[in-house]
């Protein structure tokens, strides 16, 4: 009987200290479109590196980082993880404490983040051929002054175009795989793992980000300044936390392709947090940069906005030095050193 007692008290204690740690826990809200390059936010959380930071993480899937904006501004985001676009800018012009942090993806050659794909009955018909073909098709991208535009900007020109050439359309990249599908859409420019999917549906790919717009910044780790102004230190256990998810993510992969013991445990955090739940289609694409210790590449983040200025949707005065804070960056790598891949062949 003794020895009963003793158990429940011992339960009883140890249940208390879970509890008790459960409350220490800072919530922190992020946003996301729920995309591969997602990746090191899901390890971090899976592999406990936020709670070892003493913080909870709520995920929110958007369909593009553009429609986390106006969260942002009412003070209901913390963090933030998409692409980089003219609503963006347009928002701290105006006044909307957002700073973009670290890299969540980039196109260094050979490492594509998105594709363009065209329907293959247009290309069996022999309606495309080359990209000069693309005028007057309708093309999906995920909302306007996007990330993507400045890519598909380089596409059409490559093809001697312009966007008043082209019909573009919105919407989220898994509609983009049924519109293609369908037949709704001529092309679309979606992100990984659903590229991947299109294709195994039957669409074509015409041209990869990587081949036309090289080291191109695609998206970034976003935080409030409401939420680095009330925890500074809570900030950068955040970043911490992410940073060491994005390394083992790095440690998982050869070529860009999941390989070994570490790509399985990678795969398998990917299958039960995206959108996507078939293992196979995530081990059969390269994926796309994240760069181990977060830096971004600010000449292309440039070369967008002023794609977007020329474009007309660049609203106020604004330069992309003014949305750039690496200070937490620098403080995050300092701590944890340089990244060294640990990955064994």
């Amino acid at each position: 009987m003794r020895l009963s007692v003793y158990v429940a008290v011992l339960l009883s204690m140890l249940t208390s200290m879970i509890d008790a740690r459960a409350a220490e826990l800072t919530h922190v809200s992020v946003g996301m479109t729920n995309s591969a390059t997602d990746v090191g936010f899901f390890i971090a959380d899976s592999k406990n590196y936020f709670r070892d930071e003493g913080i909870s993480v709520d995920f929110i899937t958007f369909d593009s980082a553009a429609r986390m904006i106006a969260q942002f501004g009412a003070h209901n985001l913390d963090v933030g993880a998409g692409g980089l676009s003219a609503g963006l800018y347009n928002a701290v012009a105006r006044g909307i404490d957002i700073r973009i942090v670290a890299d969540k993806n980039s196109t260094p050659l050979g490492r594509p983040s998105q594709k363009l794909l065209i329907r293959r009955d247009l290309v069996e018909s022999g309606r495309y051929k080359t990209l000069r073909d693309l005028k007057g098709m309708k093309i999906a991208t995920s909302a306007p002054g996007s990330a993507a535009m400045g890519t598909l900007v380089k596409i059409l020109d490559a093809g001697g175009l312009t966007q008043k050439d082209v019909d573009e359309v919105y919407m989220s990249f898994s509609q983009m795989v049924i519109a293609l599908a369908n037949g709704a859409v001529d092309a679309a420019f979606p992100a990984e793992p659903q590229a991947t999917q299109a294709i195994k549906s039957g669409a074509y790919k015409a041209v990869s980000d990587d081949e036309i717009y090289p080291n191109h910044q695609i998206s970034g780790v976003l935080f409030s300044g409401a939420f680095i102004a009330k925890n500074p230190d809570l900030a950068r256990r955040f970043l911490k936390a992410y940073i060491r998810g994005v390394r083992d993510h790095n440690d998982s992969l050869v070529d860009g392709q999941f390989s070994g013991p570490q790509g399985d445990e990678v795969v398998s955090i990917l299958t039960r947090y995206s959108l996507v739940k078939d293992p196979a289609v995530h081990r059969s694409f390269v994926l796309s940069a994240i760069n181990p210790d977060g830096a971004i590449d600010v000449p292309s983040m440039k070369e967008d906005l002023r794609i977007f200025k020329q474009a007309g949707l660049i609203e106020g005065q604004i330069e992309v030095e003014q949305a750039v804070d690496t200070s937490f960056l620098k403080s995050v790598i300092s701590e944890l050193g340089p990244y060294h891949s640990h990955h064994t062949p």
